[in-house]
């Protein structure tokens, strides 16, 4: 589905509640996962519809064999275990070693005795590469309907930084809606709405205080019952206040920027998910410094849609968009319908997301001759001992 089509997709039904149930599932016979079970007394317990369940899931759960399993949503990640939410009510489930990748927002089958049987096919799924030296992906959420990309109107609002959000939701097949939050501390707000439509004119845009009530209304639209929405941005930039104000209570920890370049702290060091009074589910994330792409030239080609086509009418296949005859791109920035800081910032995700996505398969493919090497060296040792 193109982006274009997404936008108009999912603006047609973003009010929509699912009412879908699940059926009974019955337990696989083979090996399951055990799990360290703490069920928490809740008196607001939820059904599957209020926790985001939809026709996507309900297809796969009717083609497993499972007769007497439950479903069960992730709501948190934890250092050792995942929180998960169940139409019974809160539990646990411990992360070890046999049990797949799995983040905050995933759908999973639970057996009677709350072992893992099953990890449901998402529709959605952002990552990013591991921060620092790390050649890793790490999962950020899944099966999401939006994804709030959280900018200041101040010093900390950075073009860039956002075109690089705008391709990792977009790489994710998620709607990204730009949230520029402290209207109240500015003077000039087209001045910034206008280089956010300079990206894209479709782009989905909403200013607010994150401070008022009324001012966040704007954002409720969004978060229907049932409906899953993400934050993310950078420290700082008032994604804890604006948490703080959706759900009616001070659920995040905030404090308060530099001033002299508008600068944040981490305040949000965890992924969890709250339930809105609207019925919608928001999943905060910790503001992230670092943000490395990898694998996702699809997302970065979606952001720079309008770069794509101009490409697609140079005269050389091959065309490095520099001094060659015939380029489209350059004509363009040379008639000002294109920025050349826009080339640059296109050129520059696309050549990190395959430097990164390099790394992170050749790390795998280390990881996977390793195993070899181990498996021929314990073979042999059991054929010495044998011998």
């Amino acid at each position: 589905m193109t982006k274009s089509n997404r936008f108009a997709s999912i603006r047609s039904t973003k009010k929509t509640v699912t009412t879908l149930q699940a059926e009974p599932a019955k337990p696989e016979s083979a090996v399951v996962h055990s799990v360290d079970r703490e069920v928490v007394e809740r008196s607001d317990k939820l059904s599957l519809s209020q926790m985001g369940w939809r026709a996507h899931f309900q297809r796969q759960l009717a083609e497993q064999e499972f007769q007497d399993g439950r479903v069960a949503r992730i709501s948190a990640h934890h250092r050792g275990q995942y929180g998960l939410l169940t139409e019974l009510g809160e539990t646990s489930l411990a992360i070890k070693s046999d049990l797949p990748p799995m983040t905050v927002g995933d759908w999973l089958l639970l057996d009677e005795q709350d072992r893992f049987l099953h990890l449901f096919e998402r529709d959605s799924l952002f990552s990013r590469k591991a921060a620092g030296c790390r050649s890793e992906r790490q999962l950020i959420a899944s099966n999401l309907d939006w994804v709030f990309i959280v900018s200041s109107l101040n010093h900390d609002f950075n073009i860039n930084r956002i075109e690089r959000y705008l391709a990792l939701v977009n790489d994710a097949k998620v709607t990204p809606v730009v949230v520029l939050t402290k209207q109240d501390l500015c003077d000039d707000i087209s001045a910034y709405t206008e280089q956010l439509r300079a990206l894209d004119s479709n782009l989905l845009i909403e200013t607010v205080n994150g401070l008022e009530n009324d001012s966040v209304q704007a954002l409720e639209s969004y978060c229907c019952m049932g409906k899953t929405v993400a934050l993310i941005g950078s420290s700082g930039v008032g994604k804890s206040t604006l948490v703080n104000t959706l759900l009616g209570q001070a659920e995040q920890s905030t404090s308060g920027v530099r001033a002299d370049d508008s600068k944040g702290r981490h305040t949000t060091t965890g992924r969890s998910l709250h339930l809105m009074p609207s019925g919608g589910l928001l999943l905060d994330t910790p503001g992230m410094r670092e943000l490395q792409l990898a694998d996702c030239e699809d997302g970065v080609n979606d952001t720079f849609s309008e770069l794509v086509s101009l490409a697609e009418r140079c005269r050389f296949g091959d065309c490095q968009h520099q001094e060659e005859p015939g380029c489209a791109v350059q004509a363009a920035i040379s008639s000002g319908n294109l920025s050349e800081r826009r080339l640059i910032s296109y050129q520059k995700l696309l050549r990190e997301q395959a430097l990164n996505g390099a790394s992170i398969a050749e790390k795998r493919a280390q990881g996977r001759s390793q195993s070899k090497l181990y498996k021929r060296i314990q073979d042999s040792s059991r054929s010495n001992k044998r011998g």
